[in-house]
């Protein structure tokens, strides 16, 4: 059973900025891992994967996100810049499930979800 802890969200004002970390097993690192969001009355959504081909974005945080990841702590981050307030949110971290995991932009995830971090963007 892969655990997840998801740390870094907080307060900020429009046009700032967060550091998200994800921390996890050492197993994480060979798969394709992604930062998913859920606002309010809304479905979670996928907005920032990464993988051994590369990095995907959301439409909506292209520009403004940066994923990354260290496997020697087996941590992976989110950069979030130009913050606005439609980005609030729970923010959590799994890994995309199937084969095109990095393409993947569905909801869904390969482990039981964390207890994520609130990212709340206000003036």
């Amino acid at each position: 059973q892969v655990q997840l802890v998801e740390s870094g969200g907080g307060l900020v004002q429009p046009g700032g900025s967060l550091r998200l970390s994800c921390a996890g097993p050492a197993s994480i690192r060979v798969y394709v891992m992604a930062w998913y969001r859920q606002a309010p009355g809304k479905q979670r959504e996928l907005v920032a994967a990464i993988g051994y081909g590369g990095t995907n974005y959301a439409d909506s945080v292209k520009g403004r996100f940066t994923i990354s990841r260290d496997n020697a702590k087996n941590t992976v981050y989110l950069q979030m810049n130009s913050l606005n307030v439609d980005d609030t949110a729970v923010y959590y971290c799994n890994a995309p499930p199937g084969n095109r995991a990095l393409t993947y932009s569905g909801g869904g995830g390969l482990w039981p979800w964390g207890q994520g971090t609130q990212v709340t963007v206000s003036s």
